[in-house]
């Protein structure tokens, strides 16, 4: 009767196989990405003062009309 009990708990072999290999593959990427660095060395947030809460450019979005997003001019209009 408990090995009967012990059975229904085990997980499917497939189950435990797909685990690993997330495991393994979140595991390989985390490395790679420590290996490669920053994307851009020394990158910072642009829209803050390091020093301060306040915007550094006095506000806004530059004018752009896109959110802050510098090359999106019209935006086809």
């Amino acid at each position: 009767m408990a090995e009967d009990r012990r059975r229904r708990f085990v997980p499917p072999p497939a189950l435990c196989g797909f685990l690993l290999l997330l495991v393994l593959i979140f595991t390989a990427s985390y490395a790679v990405g420590r290996v490669a660095g920053p994307v851009a060395p020394g990158m910072r947030d642009s829209r803050t003062d390091p020093g301060s809460d306040a915007p550094a450019d006095g506000g806004g979005d530059g004018g752009t009309g896109g959110g802050g997003m510098g090359g999106m001019h019209g935006g086809g209009h």
